[in-house]
């Protein structure tokens, strides 16, 4: 039989807590804090358009890269999982603004050929 022996000293803890990341953590919120204000003022001193909407839709981009990349830790992966992630979303991006782009062409196509 194959004797055992414990191993229970092995993992023994250092009692050091780590460093609080404190100013990492409130780097985040103002970049945040910053994204949003943008997207406000573009909010109120713009008209409806399709400038302004462009502009939402990137702000959005930018800030939903951010937030995955500081609390799902995907800075810290490595290239080829940033990369497989990164270019699926784009080719669905670009899929939806396809498809929109067809279906108006397509709306409008049809409401042309009745009249």
């Amino acid at each position: 039989m194959a004797a055992h022996s414990d191993h229970s000293n092995e993992f023994q803890q250092t009692g050091e807590i780590p460093k609080a990341q404190t100013r990492v953590i409130w780097k985040t919120f103002f970049i945040l804090v910053a994204l949003t204000a943008v997207e406000f003022i573009f909010a109120f001193t713009m008209d409806a358009s399709t400038l302004r909407n462009s502009i939402f839709i990137i702000l959005t981009i930018f800030k939903a890269f951010y937030i995955v990349a500081e609390f799902m830790h995907l800075k810290h992966e490595s290239k080829a999982l940033i990369w497989s992630i990164l270019i699926p979303l784009a080719l669905v991006i670009w899929l939806m603004v396809a498809l929109i782009s067809e279906g108006s062409y397509y709306y409008d196509s049809i409401t042309n050929y009745f009249n």
